[in-house]
């Protein structure tokens, strides 16, 4: 006798969702000529690092079944 295992619906699980931000720089020279003032300026830069690690895990399951036939049920069932 074959029994048919029962099937539920699936669980749909709302999406995890991500946000990459692409900047492109533009430079845009501004001169501002005079004869007479020198303006030096000077500008930090604060560069912030992310770093990101990804991996994958690989995972193996194993299930045994004792399917008794015609005769004695072995293993003391």
């Amino acid at each position: 006798m074959f029994c048919r295992p029962n099937v539920v619906a699936p669980i749909v699980h709302p999406p995890k969702c991500c946000v990459q931000h692409h900047v492109q720089a533009t430079i845009v020279p501004h001169i501002h000529p005079s004869h007479t003032t020198h303006v030096n300026h000077h500008i930090y830069q604060h560069q912030h690092y992310f770093p990101h690690t990804e991996s994958a895990v690989n995972e193996v399951a194993n299930q045994h079944f004792f399917c008794p036939g015609p005769g004695p049920m072995p293993f003391g069932f």
